[in-house]
């Protein structure tokens, strides 16, 4: 019987694109009052640059420019990013399948991964606290701890009073998600969004999920049964 289920947040729960294109329209405006550049220019130039590679975006955006810097001013830009107020919101899916797991009494939590600031940004920006039982951001335990790593699933465990097989675990990466399952009797379920920025990976370890969604309202009769 499924007593909690548990959600990944980022490309889950909210779009990792939304957070993105957030986070660049706020360096964006940054760097137009700074530099007297144009705004729309600078969104469009760090859009270009992240689908070219995601990797060193600040760095090859001040060279774009030819703008000198440094490694401080990089790492500001980065603190930026990752400490900014994001605009975004939760998939228009996800507020009324937590609703409705409330009216049946199956318990919510959240174990994200990501550098700490930034989730918690991103978690208060949707007043997460306010619809979810327990959340986990596993920066906070340590890098070490990050998925795949099974210590937030047992802390999680605790938090809700629930055994490993009573506990359903919805992501979206294959690099981290799923391996969980073969840890623990933990149902992983892997949810496939149009936007999503792992849709392509590769599973860890090639351990899948034990089936594959692309809304959470399909969950309705796999797991708790349509009322």
């Amino acid at each position: 019987m499924v007593k909690a289920i548990i959600f990944d947040l980022d490309d889950t729960l909210i779009s990792e694109r939304g957070y993105i294109k957030s986070g660049y329209y706020h360096i964006a405006r940054l760097l137009s009052n700074r530099y007297n550049e144009d705004e729309e220019k600078l969104y469009n130039l760090l859009s270009e640059l992240f689908n070219d590679n995601p990797r060193y975006i600040f760095n090859r955006l001040f060279d774009k420019l030819g703008i000198a810097y440094t490694k401080s001013d990089i790492l500001e830009m980065v603190n930026e990013y990752r400490n900014h107020s994001p605009r975004i919101s939760f998939y228009s899916d996800v507020l009324p399948f937590i609703n409705l797991l409330k009216k049946r009494y199956i318990k919510t939590g959240i174990i994200t991964d990501g550098y700490a600031n930034a989730q918690h940004q991103k978690l208060k920006a949707v007043q997460a606290n306010n619809h979810f039982d327990e959340i986990i951001v596993t920066d906070d335990l340590g890098k070490n701890y990050w998925k795949p790593h099974p210590m937030p699933f047992e802390i999680m465990k605790e938090k809700l009073n629930v055994s490993f097989d009573e506990m359903v675990y919805i992501g979206d990466n294959p690099e981290k998600d799923f391996y969980i399952s073969n840890i623990y009797p933990i149902k992983a379920v892997r949810i496939i969004r149009n936007d999503s920025v792992y849709k392509n990976a590769s599973y860890y370890k090639a351990v899948q999920a034990s089936f594959k969604i692309n809304s959470l309202s399909d969950l309705n009769t796999h797991l708790i049964g349509e009322k």
